[in-house]
């Protein structure tokens, strides 16, 4: 039997992410997978359906539970959608892949939420000049980021310790540093192919 937590796009019963309704629907975000540049899927796709990312969204659930926020349905998929993406999806993104099992939810929607969960600590927004702002749901704290400025892709590399080089920035300084941002720019692999 399904459990709350997550809406199907065909039985709009809700289930938690890798559980299966009486249809054979499983709880994957997404809506409308497209292909990027490179002919790759992306979300739903590739959506992370590792025990990791359901605990990241059961966390996502506690935490907005124990503020008193609301949770709609539209809440519900925008926290799935964000937990279990790895590509740092813009407000856009997200928009246009529930669009499908949201008709009447409008871009504002996400908008306001990628605002609520930006201000609970649940939400790491990435600003980049001229371009619009992508959202990472997975790790919401800051972080390194590789960026490709060929095709956008953003990824997270493996855990890198920035605590030692934050302090030694803190004590050269005199700074008290409330946040940081580290990017490393270049290709990705799937465009250096093409060189």
């Amino acid at each position: 039997m399904p459990r709350a937590g997550h809406w199907t796009r065909k039985t709009g019963r809700g289930v938690n992410p890798g559980d299966t309704d009486n249809t054979g629907n499983t709880g994957r975000a997404g809506g409308n997978a497209t292909q990027d540049g490179h002919g790759r899927m992306t979300l739903p796709a590739e959506a992370d359906n590792t025990p990791a990312a359901a605990r990241r969204y059961q966390d996502m659930l506690e935490r907005l539970r124990a503020q008193g926020k609301r949770l709609t349905p539209q809440r519900l998929a925008i926290l799935e959608h964000l937990s279990r993406s790895r590509a740092h999806p813009s407000a856009e993104i997200i928009f246009r892949d529930l669009s499908a099992r949201f008709p009447s939810m409008s871009l504002a929607t996400v908008y306001k939420t990628l605002t609520m969960l930006k201000e609970h600590g649940q939400v790491l927004e990435l600003g980049f000049a001229g371009q619009e702002s992508r959202f990472d749901g997975h790790i919401p704290h800051p972080h390194p980021h590789l960026v490709c400025t060929r095709c956008g892709a953003i990824v997270d590399p493996p855990e890198v310790p920035l605590e030692e080089i934050t302090q030694a920035m803190a004590q050269a300084t005199g700074f008290r540093i409330l946040s940081h941002r580290l990017d490393f720019y270049g290709l990705c692999p799937a465009c250096r192919k093409g060189e």
